[in-house]
């Protein structure tokens, strides 16, 4: 038996131990990454004096997307505490609120948008969760198919450009620019979110609005150019770097983000405290803030002892047939067990073989985003899962939930599939995002 494959055996069952320990999933990574390294070192394949330099510059691996999720975070963050979601959501359902298709399409675009953004689905959710649920029960959708709805709305949010964690992970490991993802995410994205609003939005009933207590009502305080200014200065600065490359300079969606922050606190700085909205960002990210220094300490630890390389060495063993089979089932349970880890662990060598095979590597990084997607809602870690159960008030079985949504999850995992099989056919779709 082989180092690495020993070094792959103690993390998977480091891994399983803490988790049969009841200990958080950040905790569980944390204890197999270590263990890992420990057992490199006693085996000599990694210099005694080079632990902690491993595990250190492990955590400073994606400092740009820590910067994205905190500064991203904030922003949103600012929006909802001014007023600005409430006012948002009220204004769809007061003059669309008799038209329950134009109501449905608004309110899955207005659950892309902080999600979009920020790369975190949880966002979406957090900012705009219980608005858009209250805004589900005035339209007469059920607490289970509101949950469902949330859910994969939820987790497309996270998948749609500009920032899509799953692709900027993978992306960073195989040396392939974060570049022509735009209409290669946002087209079929917005596509699963109408189909998803749609269907499980279907055959309810809508209550006059002067009855409905649960709509969120719109501060007077509040007007539309406060909202509007914050997204202009964000798009502006963004558009503005493609269309002067060369006098516009390169700001980066960090930078981006908190300038758009700065004025959108400007908009509302009567009633937002900044730096107790910070600290509360803050300790809401932190759970996903870890997970990505962690996946970052996982990454050079796999590296330094020879997993990674094994875990690649297999995906290439694999028939090509036997590869797209599989992926329907192994990329979600992978982000069930390791979320963005999983990009980490399976995505960057898939990604590697497929380019290698003659697919287009940006239209499968694409595809494999919708499957990762999916195993936010898969225990033993159901982030989205449980924040759209909370957001609803869903009191239910987990899996009734998970039921309602087996329609939108099949033709997202048919659409994630295509595009990794087909991606030569999706080119276009680079082409028009560059």
């Amino acid at each position: 038996m082989t180092l690495p494959v020993i070094f792959l055996v103690i993390f998977v069952l480091s891994y399983l131990f803490a988790a049969l320990c009841k200990l958080s999933i950040e905790l569980n990574l944390l204890i197999a990454t270590i263990l890992t390294a420990i057992a490199a070192v006693c085996a000599r394949v990694i210099p005694a004096l080079d632990f902690f330099r491993h595990l250190v510059e492990g955590t400073f691996t994606y400092l740009d997307v820590l910067l994205l999720f905190v500064i991203g975070g904030i922003f949103m963050m600012i929006l909802q505490e001014g007023g600005a979601t409430d006012y948002i959501v009220h204004a769809v359902i007061k003059y669309t609120g008799k038209h329950r298709t134009i109501a449905l399409l608004l309110l899955a675009l207005l659950m892309l948008i902080p999600g979009a953004l920020t790369g975190a689905g949880s966002i979406s959710l957090l900012v705009l969760g219980a608005p858009v649920a209250a805004a589900l029960s005035y339209l007469g959708v059920p607490s289970d198919r509101a949950a469902a709805m949330l859910f994969v709305l939820g987790g497309l949010s996270a998948a749609a450009p500009p920032v899509n964690i799953w692709a900027m992970i993978t992306c960073a490991g195989t040396a392939i620019p974060y570049v022509g993802f735009e209409l290669t995410l946002a087209i079929p994205i917005i596509g699963l979110a109408a189909f998803t609003a749609l269907y499980l939005g279907r055959k309810t009933k809508t209550q006059p609005i002067q009855n409905s207590t649960q709509v969120p009502v719109a501060s007077k305080k509040v007007h539309w150019w406060q909202i509007l200014l914050p997204f202009l200065t964000f798009f502006g600065l963004i558009i503005a770097g493609r269309v002067w490359p060369f006098s516009m300079p390169a700001l980066g969606l960090p930078l981006v983000f908190a300038i758009s922050a700065v004025v959108a606190w400007l908009c509302f700085l009567q009633s937002v405290r900044i730096v107790s909205l910070c600290l509360t960002t803050i300790r809401r990210l932190l759970p996903l803030l870890a997970v990505i220094v962690l996946v970052g300490m996982i990454q050079q630890v796999l590296t330094a002892t020879g997993v990674r390389g094994l875990i690649s060495y297999a995906v290439l063993a694999l028939p090509l047939v036997a590869i797209y089979v599989v992926l329907p089932f192994i990329i979600p349970f992978s982000e069930a067990v390791l979320t963005y880890g999983g990009a980490a662990v399976l995505g960057i060598p898939l990604a590697w073989f497929l380019d290698s095979v003659g697919q287009h590597a940006t239209v499968v990084i694409a595809g494999l985003s919708l499957l990762w997607l999916l195993g936010d809602g898969l225990p033993p870690t159901a982030l989205i899962g449980r924040l759209s159960m909370m957001a609803t008030g869903y009191n239910g079985p987990y899996r009734r939930m998970l039921r309602a949504a087996i329609i939108p999850w099949i033709v997202i995992t048919l659409v994630g599939i295509s595009m990794v099989v087909f991606s030569r056919k999706f080119v276009f779709l680079v082409t028009w995002s560059t």
